[in-house]
């Protein structure tokens, strides 16, 4: 294959680090299609002379690279690759629709569950373009007892999130097909109860293997793995059993349909729906689910979390790079979340302390850094907006783009003040702990933290 002429000309640049600018150029002459979505200064090391080169990106050309096939190395800095750039923020406007289409209105039938239909659920959040169908509605029920709250409201299945499968058109500007799997963060009372249980217990998620030593937060396993008493959405199990259902089927499809086409599982979720995120990622490699059964060849497993807290414990986190798993968490430097649980005991403790570090929670992964503050409105910090404005805008007035993306989301339903009004009709005859339960969750809520 010839390279393109610009890449050629920094490939003979003679320089102290030779690798990058060759790395680079493969990327670029491997991009046989896909639409072209960026162009990215390619810098050989000659830049410091001034000489600087362009090239040509696609997504099909660098999706290993954004899927994170070597820890996104030179993809984030000294400044972010503009193809991944958008690949991460088109990740979080998946999820995204996950609040748009959650239904928050008491006097809907659809309750507390999506308002649309899977046939026109992205359309109806205005993302008709998004080039995923989706195939199927995945449901999480938190086993915890919240005794102030209404029969309909507590040990209840509620909707998650969706999977989701890229459509022909998508899969050749993407280079492969994408099986993805979006989640909400918290929104109904028992959820951000579980939310509070931060007790690390064994995952135990591998009956043949179960590693007593992988340990992850208590509250985020209740909810992947336990099923709806109300048996409404009974018949479908757990979250972890719909979903390990729906995405191994959808990879063996796949691999039937089209023998040879390259398929990505990529899981994105915001706040506790990274979490969910990140242990289903665990359990699907764990399985080995990922796998296609006649050839052997794994399916990349990526997790794009945004705003995700803790998960697990060190082997939790040494388990899933053993696994090949990648976790690109995307952070607001001001956002508190990101730092728990563990805000004291987490994988930076050292000193006298360092001896309990590998029992302390551990983020797994590599970390983009966002940067956004707003005296007045501690909510956007971690605001799934936000962090799309964000990564949309770069550094170009990140404060109004954050607000305008606030006033768009408060237009398309206020889904912030509808989850408070929410837990404040649940308050009636609480209990003096339960109440103050309640206002701490109404808190946790009303700054977004959760």
């Amino acid at each position: 294959m010839t390279l393109p002429r610009q890449c050629a000309a920094v490939t003979a640049a003679s320089s102290s680090k030779p690798r990058a600018a060759v790395v680079r150029c493969r990327a670029v002459a491997a991009a046989g299609g896909g639409t072209v979505v960026a162009v990215r200064e390619v810098a050989a090391p000659m830049a410091r002379r001034g000489a600087v080169r362009k090239a040509v990106a696609t997504v099909a050309g660098l999706w290993r690279q954004v899927q994170g096939c070597d820890d996104w190395e030179g993809m984030l800095s000294p400044e972010l690759h503009p193809v991944l750039r958008e690949e991460v923020a088109r990740y979080g406007e998946l999820v995204d629709a996950c609040y748009k289409a959650f239904d928050l209105d008491p006097a809907s039938r659809r309750y507390l569950n999506c308002k649309y239909g899977r046939e026109r659920m992205l359309e109806e959040v205005g993302m008709a373009g998004a080039g995923y169908e989706v195939t199927r509605y995945i449901y999480a029920a938190a086993d915890v007892k919240v005794p102030t709250m209404e029969p309909s409201t507590s040990a209840r299945g509620r909707w998650i999130g969706y999977v989701a499968v890229s459509t022909d058109e998508m899969t050749r500007r993407l280079g492969r097909r994408d099986v993805l799997v979006s989640f909400r963060g918290t929104v109904t009372p028992a959820e951000w109860m579980a939310n509070l249980m931060s007790s690390l217990e064994p995952a135990r998620l591998d009956p043949c293997d179960p590693r007593p030593d992988v340990k992850v937060e208590s509250g985020f396993l209740s909810l992947y793995t336990s099923a709806d008493r109300t048996c409404r959405f009974g018949g479908a199990g757990s979250c972890r059993e719909q979903l390990l259902r729906e995405v191994s089927r959808l990879i063996d499809t796949c691999s039937k349909g089209k023998p040879g086409e390259d398929i990505s599982v990529t899981l994105a979720g915001h706040s506790m729906g990274s979490a969910l995120a990140l242990l289903f990622a665990y359990d699907l490699a764990e399985l080995g689910l990922n796998r296609d059964a006649a050839t052997g060849r794994a399916a990349p497993v990526t997790v794009f979390s945004f705003g995700g807290p803790r998960v697990g414990n060190a082997a939790f986190k040494a388990r899933c790079d053993e696994l090949g798993v990648k976790v690109l968490r995307v952070t607001n430097v001001h956002d508190p979340i990101t730092k728990l649980p563990g805000i004291f005991l987490n994988e930076a403790t050292t000193g006298v302390l360092r001896p309990w570090r590998d029992s302390c929670y551990t983020h797994v992964g590599v970390e983009l850094p966002l940067d956004f503050f707003k005296v007045g409105d501690l909510a956007s910090v971690h605001d799934l907006g936000t962090y799309i404005a964000l990564l949309r805008n770069g550094d170009k007035k990140p404060h109004a783009a954050a607000a305008a993306t606030a006033r768009d989301r408060d237009d398309a339903g206020g889904v912030l003040a509808k989850v408070m009004d929410f837990v404040g009709r649940q308050r009636a005859g609480a209990l003096p702990w339960h109440d103050a339960a309640i206002q701490m969750g109404g808190l946790v809520q009303t700054l977004g933290l959760i």
